[in-house]
């Protein structure tokens, strides 16, 4: 049993014990309002956490397969999907599109609820709400779902990628399909991709142009064993926090930089605290828009395709926007007086060579490299 389906199993007692099930009024408008208690892995309380996940409101079911969550009174089948973003991130509003496409499609019968802003907690709360059957689906990055479905580290290899067309050939093509139906044996299934761009490092007192710029700076990384280690290889110290809180951690020097792609960087406001961003590229790490395998097993046939196609759609939404959000971010935060750089990415692939070097070796991960590696050529 995996790490996460441990620790869900504690989850599970709580809700054993009689924790009433409700929905959110709130909708946070921006991760800097997001819930300031979600607190680290080990800190958790886990009976109080999911009282708040389930005491949202008046009653409603946040996973089709919870205990007597049948419907609504309408008839309809409600999916819960909840994710940590903005409502004006490219990925919350092709959620919201697939949503309604979800509803068109079904006639009604079948909906999806969003949940936006870490409103039922952080990525890996909710992969762990997933594989208890008490939420239904939710967006998380690959680098955190590597803890729990290890074959997605792949996509955390720095500078595995050749261009953008070696991305999506992977990602369209039989290795993505394969990665997302892989995750099933850990009570997940992955229903589509989510362009999340490249992730770059932003900091706060120095400019980045090299590697060793980044020495003595702690750098804010997901709670993935990929990124700290590509920290760790490139010269800075990893911090793993939440990403509801690290505007606060930005502005109150506990960390000095963090790393992510230009519309999350001009979303989130860390902008007004990190002044320099240097667009190095390092990785190309995807959303994963998943389902649990329990609400999953309750669809008949007809249910997953209307899901299937509604997710299919609102990816391929979502790469529009994305293209256009990261085009505007770029111009906005530069605007506001951010030094926007572009070094060379060669001594950052250097020094993070023998990550690559070991992973196509991995007994895990090592076929999936020298498939992705094959794709380049």
């Amino acid at each position: 049993m995996g790490e996460g389906v441990r620790a869900g199993m504690g989850a599970a007692r709580a809700v054993a014990a009689g924790v009433p099930v409700g929905r959110s009024a709130e909708a946070p408008c921006s991760s800097r309002s997001s819930t300031k208690h979600v607190l680290e892995e080990s800190k958790i309380d886990r009976r109080r956490f999911l009282r708040r996940a389930f005491t949202l409101g008046g009653g409603a079911c946040l996973g089709l397969g919870a205990a007597g969550c049948a419907g609504r009174g309408d008839g309809a089948r409600v999916l819960s999907l909840a994710h940590g973003l903005d409502v004006t991130h490219p990925v919350h509003r092709a959620m919201e599109h697939m949503a309604e496409r979800l509803a068109e499609l079904s006639a009604g019968a079948l909906r999806a609820e969003v949940y936006p802003g870490e409103q039922l907690g952080s990525e890996r709360e909710c992969l762990e709400l997933l594989q208890i059957g008490s939420l239904s689906m939710t967006k998380v990055s690959a680098s955190v779902l590597e803890s729990f479905a290890p074959a997605f580290a792949v996509f955390n290899i720095p500078y595995l990628f050749r261009d953008r067309a070696h991305e999506s050939a992977v990602l369209g093509g039989v290795i993505g399909r394969e990665l997302l139906v892989s995750a099933e044996r850990f009570r997940l299934r992955g229903l589509a991709y989510y362009d999340a761009g490249s992730r770059s490092f932003y900091t706060r007192s120095r400019a980045i142009a090299h590697p060793d710029d980044l020495a003595g700076l702690k750098i804010r990384t997901q709670e993935s064993p990929s990124a700290i280690r590509m920290v760790q290889l490139l010269g800075g110290s990893p911090t793993p926090i939440s990403w509801g809180e690290l505007y606060t951690a930005l502005q109150q020097g506990v960390v000095d930089g963090a790393e992510n792609n230009p519309p999350s960087f001009h979303l989130s406001h860390h902008y007004e605290v990190c002044r320099w961003y240097a667009l190095d590229e390092h990785t190309a790490v995807p959303d994963v828009l998943l389902i649990g395998t329990d609400p999953w097993g309750r669809l008949d046939a007809r249910e997953r395709a209307w899901l299937e196609q509604a997710a299919s759609e609102s990816a391929e939404l979502q790469r529009e926007l994305w293209r256009a959000a990261t085009e505007e971010a770029l111009a906005a935060v530069a605007a506001a007086g951010v030094e926007v750089s572009r070094p060379d990415k060669r001594p950052f692939a250097e020094r993070v060579a023998p990550f690559l070097a070991e992973m196509a070796e991995d007994p895990v991960l090592g076929g999936w490299v020298r498939e992705v590696l094959a794709l380049a050529s």
